[in-house]
């Protein structure tokens, strides 16, 4: 949210730690998506997103990854608009105060996407947050993953929902705003323990002078 954009840590030291993820690449280009243990970018300027896997050595500012293990699995039977399906979802959590991870693959009927533009540090991330490329799809089917954050972690990261997008074709993808799913599969997982890694060679992080109001509202705004 302070325009620390630098990637810090590696694909493949990522991947160590977990086989489902999001997150961004160096210089916030594009979203980041890890499924089944293999990290994608998906980026997007022109009329359609490009896909491609990521090598190992590609540097990361900001992801979050789990070795994901289902704890409740269910078969989505029939058609349910985005918010629909999440109401489902948070009625199987038993409590609400532990992240949890989302997959679920399927067929969808509708997919809307966006994806973080390549900037660099003059920028701040709710600056360029206005102005992320969108694609729609569909008749599209593929995987979401990623996480549901309890309230009192919000900031560590969003609260709620951030989810993110890969067809089976490899084809398209992104950030998720909204989608209509028609049947598939939903894993949900709960994650006992947060491991937070923090940047401790990059002294542009040592020094930086954050103000927690501002990114608080940045946080909302770019959301």
């Amino acid at each position: 949210m302070a325009g620390l954009y630098g990637g810090s840590l590696t694909v493949g030291e990522l991947l160590q730690h977990g086989d489902l993820g999001i997150g961004t690449l160096d210089s916030i280009d594009g979203e980041l998506i890890v499924l089944d243990g293999k990290a994608y970018q998906a980026k997007g300027s022109g009329e359609k997103p490009e896909i491609v896997e990521v090598s190992p050595d590609a540097l990361i500012p900001y992801a979050a990854v789990v070795p994901h293990q289902a704890e409740v699995i269910f078969r989505q039977r029939f058609e349910m608009t985005d918010q629909e399906l999440e109401e489902r979802i948070e009625s199987y959590y038993d409590g609400e105060n532990l992240f949890r991870s989302i997959k679920i693959h399927g067929d969808f009927k509708h997919m809307h996407v966006r994806m973080i533009p390549k900037s660099t540090s003059e920028r701040k991330f709710a600056e360029v947050a206005t102005h992320q490329p969108e694609y729609r799809r569909e008749n599209v089917s593929g995987t979401i993953v990623g996480f549901w954050t309890p309230e009192i972690f919000h900031g560590v990261s969003v609260a709620g929902y951030h989810l993110h997008f890969i067809s089976d074709d490899l084809t398209f993808g992104g950030h998720v705003m909204d989608f209509v799913i028609e049947e598939g599969i939903v894993e949900l997982g709960a994650v006992d323990q947060l491991d937070q890694r923090f940047p401790v060679q990059d002294r542009k992080y040592l020094f930086a002078k954050f103000d927690v109001d501002e990114m608080k509202r940045d946080i909302e705004q770019s959301e």
